[in-house]
């Protein structure tokens, strides 16, 4: 029993990742939704808390400012990548969030992906390739949440 939390830059494919976990039966949660951000932008700190310290084995996805004060509660931190091209591309075309469809937002995610993404990759346990096989990725997930505290490593 383990929680993860995947973190990363918009269209590397958390939300789908986590679709894939929440099929198999894992309880998946995508803090991009229902209320687990506040205005601001940050996680509702309380709610966040709530749940990991309550719930012996969930993935929770997202990447916001706060989320480093939470690292401790998490068994793993997985840092799902994909180069600039793939995101773009991804946040283009998706229909489940408008995010990353305009100009100034597609040069916001180039600029997240220079600056943030190197502090996500400093306080990671694994890193992914959002571009694997989706199946794939869900069964090194899988296998991380069945498995508990940073006992299986990712290649």
């Amino acid at each position: 029993m383990a929680r993860v939390l995947i973190t990363g830059m918009s269209g590397a494919g958390k939300s789908t990742l986590l679709d894939g976990l929440a099929r198999r039966g894992y309880l998946a949660v995508d803090t991009d939704y229902d209320g687990w951000m506040l205005d601001n932008g940050l996680w509702d700190e309380p709610r966040v808390t709530a749940l990991l310290e309550t719930t012996p084995t969930v993935a929770l996805a997202g990447t916001v400012e706060n989320q480093t004060r939470f690292y401790t509660l998490f068994d793993h931190i997985i840092l799902l990548s994909a180069p600039l091209d793939t995101l773009l591309s991804r946040v283009s075309t998706r229909d489940s969030n408008p995010y990353g469809k305009r100009p100034e937002e597609a040069a916001e995610i180039a600029h997240y992906l220079r600056t943030v993404e190197p502090l996500l990759r400093r306080g990671s346990t694994f890193e992914l390739d959002g571009r694997d096989d989706r199946e794939s990725l869900v069964d090194t997930v899988a296998a991380l949440l069945d498995s508990g505290p940073r006992s299986v490593s990712a290649t």
